[in-house]
């Protein structure tokens, strides 16, 4: 595919690819939690995301984001820089390329700084939501463990680290039915990972993910705006996620998210979801919302669960998704609806493009005269 863009000053650009990368072979170091670096991404994606890129003539490297990325990226003077680092630890990682990038003045993809760090922090995103009236379940975070549990928290309780992505600290055990169980649980999060512990209401309904691109003028950067609704957004097909016959039952866990689509112990995922009309839309609608009202650009997606009597709540939005083909959760979403996987990355690519100046608006046809 061709993009029908007229680029300012250059045809094609200088696109530096920025991730942290897995390394199976070394050991995770004393003193850090075992499933430490599992949002991290594995340089077969990286070579998809750096080939879907050049399909369309641009130059593209691979950066790692870690401490030598101040001098490497001012190095390769890059024209933007394709985005999808989870950042080297702290309680507001994920924002510290792009922070970085701001610094240095060179144009990125997603979301910008402040977003990057709320949206890692799923205490801090719950307040937002609940603040501006989109649904969450009860929650409340823990600092020393010993704090007295909200009333309006009742067994089962779900715990989890406060500041992790991926399903890490997340197990069969996160499901708490009692106060021994509750303290246990808290007290080895906040050791283990050093942050806060997030405790909330356990949601025993269906679950789903909703990815959501685009904002108000993207159709004017976009190499395919016949995707976006008026509002300038697109709203993936729903995926559901049945963990019913994971090696997790009914928790949607790092081990589980950790197998290949269709492996044994792994989720079902099924896209579209098979759900009435109305709580698709209610799905989409909440997804897009979450998505506003935290600040999120060009792409996110939200998790979401239904409680006990059907009523879905928001869990968490991830404004750095996977990427990986036939694999994370977006792409899976992507593919359902036939969208093809370098049609996406450069989607993303080309939306940040117009965003940063990169790209002339396209001309937008005049209404019709009527009579």
């Amino acid at each position: 595919m061709q993009a029908i863009h007229i680029r300012k000053g250059k045809r094609f650009w200088r696109v530096a690819v920025l991730a942290n990368i897995k390394d199976e072979d070394q050991p995770v170091p004393e003193g850090v939690p075992p499933d430490a670096f599992a949002d991290f991404d594995t340089m077969e994606t990286i070579e998809h995301i750096r080939a879907a890129i050049e399909s369309d003539g641009h130059e593209t490297t691979f950066l790692m984001a870690d401490r030598t990325l101040p001098k490497t990226v001012q190095d390769y003077a890059p024209d933007i820089c394709f985005n999808i680092a989870e950042g080297m630890g702290g309680d507001a990682r994920e924002a510290q390329v792009p922070a970085l990038l701001e610094l240095l003045g060179i144009p990125y993809t997603g979301s910008r700084v402040l977003t990057n760090a709320i949206s890692l922090d799923k205490t801090l995103t719950k307040r937002i939501w609940r603040d501006r009236r989109l649904p969450v379940a009860p929650f409340q975070e823990f600092l020393l463990g010993d704090e007295p549990l909200r009333p309006d928290l009742k067994f089962p309780l779900f715990v989890k680290p406060a500041r992790e992505g991926t399903g890490m600290g997340v197990d069969s055990n996160a499901i708490v039915h009692n106060e021994q169980e509750l303290r246990e649980r808290v007290r080895w999060v906040i050791q283990t990972y050093q942050q806060p512990a997030l405790v909330e209401t356990f949601l025993s309904g269906r679950e789903f993910t909703v990815g959501i691109l685009g904002r108000p003028d993207a159709k004017l950067y976009s190499c395919h705006p016949e995707w976006y609704d008026k509002d300038g957004f697109h709203r993936f097909p729903v995926m559901e996620l049945d963990s019913s016959r994971s090696v997790t039952p009914y928790v949607y866990s790092q081990a589980a998210k950790a197998k290949e689509v269709g492996e044994q112990g792994a989720p079902d995922y099924l896209c579209p979801a098979s759900i009435e009309p109305e709580l698709e839309k209610k799905l989409k609608h909440y997804a897009y919302r979450a998505h506003l009202v935290l600040g999120a650009l060009d792409v996110s997606r939200t998790d979401i669960r239904l409680d006990e009597e059907g009523n879905p709540r928001l869990m968490e939005i991830n404004t750095l998704p996977g990427l990986t083909p036939d694999y994370s959760d977006l792409c899976l979403q992507a593919k359902a609806e036939g969208i093809a996987y370098n049609d996406l990355i450069l989607e993303i690519l080309y939306l940040a493009a117009g965003r940063w100046g990169l790209l002339e608006p396209r001309e937008v046809a005049p209404p019709l005269r009527r009579g």
